[in-house]
C-alpha cells in the first residue's frame, strides 16, 4: 500500500499537466504547482524552463524557499511577454472560482461594482488563456470554487472563446487539479469532465462538492500515485520541510 499523502498525489497530478510540453516556460503559481513543476523537470520533462519566481532561470532541482543551485538564464519581466504571446509558456494558476467551461475568476467575489471580496484583480489571466496552455490548481474543492457561473471572468473559458474566433485560435485549458480529483475539457462541447479521483475519494464526493453538472465517464480511475523515486524527490529534495501538508489536508 502506498504511503503517499493526498498532497503528494496532488503534486504528481499537477506535474502531469506539463507532460509532453518540451522546452517551454513552466509558470507555476502557488506552492503545490511549484513543487509539481520542479518534479516534472526532474523526471519526465527535463527540457522545461523554471524560474526562481523572479527573473532568473534555474538549472537542476532545488528546495522550496531556496535559490537555484545554478543559473542558466535571465528572464526579465518584459521577456515573459515574448514567451506568452509566442505560446511558449504553460501557466498553472489558482482560481477562486471556475465554471463548467473553464471560465476562471481571480478578481472579485460578488457584484463587480461593489464586491464582497476583492481578490488579485484580472492580472494576466486573459492573455494567458488566449495565448498558451493554461491549467488550474484548486486546493479546496467545493461549491464556492466550482460554481455554475463565475462572478467575474478573468480567465477565458471555452464558451467565451468560441464566441470570439480570434480568441480561440490558441486557447487551450489543459487540466484542472483539485484536492479531490483531476479534470479536463475533452468533451464535445468542452464542458468539464472528471478524469480521475484521488485515492480515498469517491465520484459521489466530487459531484456533491461541485456546483454544476460534471461530465462523468462510465469508469473513473484513481489518480496515479507517486513512484518511490518521485516521493524521494518531493520529500528529500524539493520540499523537505513538508510545507505541502499545510495546503492539502488528508
Amino acid at each position: 500500500m502506498s504511503t503517499a499523502t493526498r498532497a503528494e498525489v496532488c503534486v504528481v497530478a499537477c506535474a502531469e499537466a506539463w507532460r509532453g510540453d518540451g522546452e517551454i516556460l513552466a509558470s507555476a503559481i502557488g506552492l503545490i504547482p511549484t513543487i509539481a513543476a520542479r518534479l516534472a523537470r526532474a523526471t519526465f520533462e527535463p527540457d522545461l524552463l523554471l524560474s526562481d519566481g523572479e527573473a532568473l532561470l534555474g538549472r537542476g532541482t532545488w528546495a522550496i524557499g531556496e535559490a537555484p543551485p545554478e543559473i542558466e538564464g535571465w528572464i526579465p519581466f518584459r521577456a515573459v511577454f515574448d514567451l506568452l504571446y509566442g505560446g511558449r509558456r504553460h501557466v498553472m494558476m489558482g482560481p477562486s472560482q471556475i465554471d463548467r467551461y473553464g471560465n476562471a475568476n481571480i478578481s472579485a467575489i460578488g457584484d463587480f461594482a461593489r464586491p464582497t471580496r476583492q481578490l488579485l484583480g484580472v492580472r494576466g489571466a486573459p492573455g494567458n488563456t488566449v495565448n498558451h496552455p493554461t491549467s488550474y490548481w484548486v486546493p479546496r474543492h467545493g461549491k464556492r470554487s466550482f460554481v455554475a457561473t463565475v462572478d467575474m471572468v478573468s480567465g477565458v473559458g471555452y464558451d467565451r472563446a468560441a464566441a470570439q474566433p480570434s480568441a480561440g485560435r490558441f486557447h487551450e485549458l489543459r487540466r484542472v487539479v483539485s484536492n479531490l480529483g483531476v479534470f479536463d475539457f475533452r468533451t464535445e462541447d468542452h464542458r468539464m469532465r472528471l478524469v480521475s479521483v484521488h485515492p480515498g475519494v469517491t465520484v459521489d464526493e466530487v459531484l456533491d462538492a461541485t456546483g454544476f453538472d460534471l461530465v462523468v465517464p462510465d469508469e473513473v480511475p484513481e489518480t496515479r500515485e507517486p513512484s518511490d523515486a518521485e516521493l524521494t524527490l518531493i520529500r528529500e529534495v524539493i520540499d523537505p520541510t513538508d510545507i505541502r501538508a499545510r495546503e492539502v489536508a488528508g
